[in-house]
């Protein structure tokens, strides 16, 4: 029985001319970036941090997020997109099979995190003004934000879907189910996006939907979660004297979204396939959230700054 099921079947984004779609995907990395930036002028401003040195940062962040993302998902995920397809590792288009504009898929946020940590290095030995640990511990806060929307873009592309439950919880991923080429077939309308609301909205084509497994919706499960990672260390760094420990905020964060990561991926469909008890029963996202959770450990609780810079 499903009490609190639904059929999702969305427009995926906006056509603009030929093959050219800005994904709504791509719109919520953008909204994940713009308010990341309002936390992290206000946090400027709150630490009398000069404001110049925030536009640069930002630059930093996205860029290294991009790139570690995509190069995450490569190295991690998809390792033979090298050389069946190399232009499309560092490029928003497919290029074999048919060229086509994709946008920023195929990210990974293990990437992301590394990315991002190795650019607050090299953007601390340009900007000299805080410590290394002080551009950490509070660029993670944005950073948490920042995840609560990428999980929403999974979402809406149907992509890092549940397993099958037969919970009272459940969604029906019409278009991860059917492929393009797929529902054309199965329903004998020549355009993919009448072929896919025809699944939905024809009841000649019930039969279709009801193939389709209910599965859990893991990236709201995850998305959800962040929001309240998010809360907790904004709660650490305005309400108690932790967000001045250095280190303590970059543990939290550490520890609060790779534990989140780490448990939701028992619901979640393995993105490798072959990869679903890869090591000791884990997959590939659990494996590799573990060393984070390990170092965050070490930086809430046992970091000793060798000099504090203020």
């Amino acid at each position: 029985m499903h009490l609190l099921t639904f059929d999702w079947n969305p427009t995926t984004g906006i056509d603009i001319i030929g093959n050219f779609k800005i994904h709504f995907y791509s719109l919520m990395w953008i909204v994940a970036f713009l308010v990341g930036y309002r936390i992290m002028k206000y946090i400027f401003k709150h630490e009398n941090v000069a404001e110049e040195n925030l536009d640069p940062l930002f630059m930093y962040t996205v860029l290294a997020t991009m790139l570690g993302a995509r190069l995450g998902h490569v190295i991690f995920y998809q390792t033979e997109l090298i050389f069946q397809d190399p232009l499309s590792v560092i490029l928003p288009f497919k290029f074999v099979g048919g060229f086509e504009f994709t946008g920023f898929q195929g990210l990974a946020s293990h990437g992301a995190a590394i990315g991002i940590i190795v650019s607050m290095y090299l953007y601390r030995k340009k900007y000299n003004y805080k410590s290394l640990m002080w551009i950490l511990d509070h660029i993670v806060i944005p950073v948490a934000s920042g995840a609560v929307f990428i999980r929403m873009g999974n979402f809406i592309n149907s992509e890092i879907i549940g397993k099958v439950t037969d919970s009272n919880l459940g969604v029906r991923f019409v278009q991860d189910y059917y492929t393009k080429r797929a529902i054309v077939k199965e329903t004998g309308i020549t355009d993919y996006k009448e072929a896919y609301a025809a699944v939905t909205d024809n009841p000649k084509f019930a039969h279709l939907l009801e193939a389709i497994p209910f599965r859990h919706a893991a990236q709201l499960y995850e998305s959800f979660s962040y929001i309240f990672v998010f809360a907790i260390l904004w709660f650490f760094y305005k309400k108690t004297n932790k967000g001045e420990q250095s280190g303590f905020l970059f543990g939290l964060f550490l520890v609060l979204l790779w534990t989140v990561r780490f448990f939701v991926e028992f619901i979640k469909e393995a993105q490798v396939v072959g990869r679903e008890d890869w090591i000791l029963g884990l997959n590939t996202g659990q494996i590799l959230s573990i060393p984070f959770i390990i170092i965050g450990l070490y930086f809430m609780f046992a970091y000793k700054p060798k000099t504090v810079v203020k």
